[in-house]
Order: structure tokens, then C-alpha cells, then sequence
């Protein structure tokens, strides 16, 4: 047992060491990229800008601000989809496997619906849609009060959230199917209702098994909301955009993944702790 904890402990160790000289060779090739050119113009401002020097960090500067700005909204779009989109998938999980049939087949037919078309599809539509069909765009209902900006957010956030929801639901619908009956039966001889027996002794088993998929979901929908540049939500992407259009820059574009690569790795350092927070059925 002690030279597997020990294997385990320096197979953990060696994973670590490698994407930190992974992630440091990404910042390297990136900052490489931003001293190359990529116009004659570009190359006479820059040549001016840096005096001799091999990185104009002024300009790097400049790039990295207006790169924050976006992932600002990148991570309001994270956070406000995982918020609303876990506990709506434990919604669509139960009906699914509600004993009702019109239900459970109605709930069962979106869940398809959304799981089987492209995100980027969703989002056009529920931007888009009501503009085409009912002639009163999202840029036009009163509670956004005429901000444009905040509209497009909106819009692309309902998108995010129900789509995250269906794949949820289908998480939590096989971490819930996984538990034996005898977890339920053993709770019903001890007295307790239904809603005791799944909050009690089901729901932490639950979220230990599924808690994999979970994180892989996760780590995915932050690379996802880069989709929403195409409804014009000025997230990171976006702001990479608009540099290249304006500056005639386009390392910023490659710069954009030091800020998801650095994301994800809290993210996956996060549902590492809490993996080994809920692994207590060690042998």
C-alpha cells in the first residue's frame, strides 16, 4: 500500500513538473509571436516603439488590457452558466425519470434536442429568433434599457444555460441510476421519507461519482464561451478581434490562450481538491 501511495505521489509530481514547463514554453512562444510583424506598417511602428528592443512592451501592455476587459465578461458567462445550469439539470434529470409519461418524454425529447444540435445553432437562435419572427429584438426590451452590449450577454447566456443544463441532466440522470436499491431500501427501514433518503445518503454518492464528468463538462464550457464572439458579446476572443482589425495585430489571437490555458488549470486544480475531498472509500 505505502509504495503505491509513493508511485501515485511522484506519478502526480512528474505530471505537475510537465505542464509547468508546458505552460512556460506557451508564455515563451507567445511573447515570440508578439515581436514578429505582421504588415510593413506594423513593422515601421513597431521598429519605432521599441528603440532597438526586441519586445515592444508597451505594446504588450496594451494588449494584455484590453485582453482582461473581455475575459471580464468570458467569466461572468462561465460563472452565471455553471450557477443556473447545475441545479437546472438536476431539474431536467428528474423528469426524465419522472414516473409520469407525458413528462418524462417531453423532457426527455428537448434534452435530445438540445444535446444533438450545435451550441453555436442555439445561440444564433435564441439572439436571433425573436428579432426574425416576432419583429422585437432583445436590443429592444425594456429591461435592458437600450444596452445593446448587455442584450447580446443575456441572449447568449440563456443559450449557455440550457444547454449546459441537458448535459448536466444526463450526468446527474446516470450518477442517480448508479446507486444501488439497497441505498434506497436501507433508508426506508431507518424511517425516512424519500426526500430524506436522497439528500441524506444518495446525493453525496452522486456527486462523487459523477464529479469526473462534471470537471470535463467545466473545463469544456470554458472554451465554449468563446462562441459567444459570434453574437457580438465582447468576450476575450472578441477583444482579439477588434485588436486585429484595428492594430493589425495578430498574436493577441494566440495570447488569448495563456488566459484559458491559466483558467482551466485553477479549474482543474479545483476539482482535484474536491476529488480527493470525496474519495473516502479508499482501500
Amino acid at each position: 500500500m505505502t509504495n503505491t501511495s509513493q508511485s501515485l505521489s511522484r506519478g502526480t509530481r512528474g505530471t505537475r513538473t510537465i505542464f509547468v514547463l508546458l505552460f512556460l514554453a506557451v508564455w515563451l512562444v507567445l511573447f515570440l509571436l508578439g515581436s514578429v510583424p505582421v504588415s510593413a506598417a506594423e513593422a515601421q511602428d513597431a521598429a519605432a516603439a521599441q528603440s532597438g528592443g526586441f519586445i515592444d512592451w508597451a505594446e504588450v501592455k496594451y494588449v494584455t488590457v484590453q485582453l482582461l476587459s473581455g475575459f471580464r465578461l468570458t467569466l461572468a458567462l462561465f460563472f452565471l452558466t455553471l450557477i443556473f445550469a447545475l441545479p437546472l439539470g438536476l431539474v431536467f434529470a428528474f423528469g426524465t425519470m419522472s414516473k409520469i409519461r407525458p413528462i418524462r418524454w417531453i423532457v426527455k425529447g428537448f434534452v435530445y434536442i438540445i444535446r444533438g444540435t450545435p451550441l453555436l445553432l442555439q445561440l444564433m437562435i435564441i439572439v436571433y429568433i425573436p428579432g426574425i419572427i416576432f419583429h422585437y429584438p432583445l436590443t429592444r426590451w425594456a429591461i435592458f434599457g437600450g444596452n445593446v452590449p448587455m442584450a447580446y450577454f443575456f441572449g447568449a447566456l440563456v443559450a449557455f444555460i440550457i444547454n449546459y443544463a441537458c448535459y448536466f441532466s444526463e450526468i446527474y440522470r446516470g450518477g442517480i441510476e448508479s446507486i444501488a436499491k439497497g441505498q434506497y431500501e436501507a433508508g426506508q427501514v431507518l424511517g425516512m421519507t424519500k426526500t430524506q433518503i436522497f439528500f441524506r445518503i444518495i446525493l453525496l454518492q452522486v456527486i462523487k461519482n459523477i464529479l469526473p464528468p462534471i470537471a470535463n463538462e467545466t473545463i469544456t464550457l470554458v472554451k465554449d464561451t468563446a462562441l459567444a464572439r459570434t453574437v457580438s458579446v465582447m468576450e476575450i476572443l472578441f477583444m482579439a478581434n477588434e485588436i486585429l482589425s484595428l492594430k493589425q495585430l495578430i498574436w493577441p489571437l494566440f495570447y488569448t490562450g495563456v488566459f484559458y490555458l491559466a483558467f482551466n488549470a485553477i479549474v482543474t486544480w479545483i476539482f482535484g481538491k474536491l476529488e480527493s475531498k470525496l474519495s473516502y472509500y479508499k482501500v
